[in-house]
């Protein structure tokens, strides 16, 4: 299995720390990884949907910090993404790990939420492996 994790540089204290969690973390559930980077979280959906359009890239993790400053702004980013990256789950049929924290957080709390991005990991490669075993023809009690 290989997943894309797809990055915001923005707020890079916490999101380089993501990275290097969602990444051990892929490598723990000997999972391969391609990580790319991008300005803002808004620019997630766009990048994932060039890589999930690859055969070889089964899933992917989005990864990003959205934290409140003096506008909504944060709010409106979250809101955005999270619907793009959902329908592009729809549209390409692989899953998403959302590793996006926020909105409304201070930094002191994503700091705290920097362990979403091992989450984000599990959800998607729960979602390939579980897809597989169903095509398999195994079904659970």
């Amino acid at each position: 299995m290989r997943i894309a994790i797809v990055a915001a540089r923005f707020n890079a204290e916490i999101t380089d720390r993501m990275v290097a969690r969602a990444v051990a973390r892929a490598k723990e559930l000997d999972v391969r990884v391609e990580v790319v980077r991008v300005p803002g979280t808004f620019e997630i959906p766009l990048a994932l949907h060039r890589l999930l359009a690859r055969k070889d890239i089964d899933a992917g993790v989005a990864i990003g910090a959205l934290i409140q400053g003096q506008t909504d702004h944060d709010d409106l980013i979250a809101h955005s993404v999270a619907r793009a990256l959902l329908d592009l789950q729809r549209e390409t049929g692989k899953p998403i790990g959302l590793g996006i924290t926020g909105p409304g957080m201070t930094h002191k709390v994503a700091l705290r939420r920097i362990v979403n991005a091992d989450r984000a990991v599990d959800a998607a490669v729960a979602m390939v492996r579980g897809e597989k075993r169903e095509r398999g023809g195994r079904r659970g009690a």
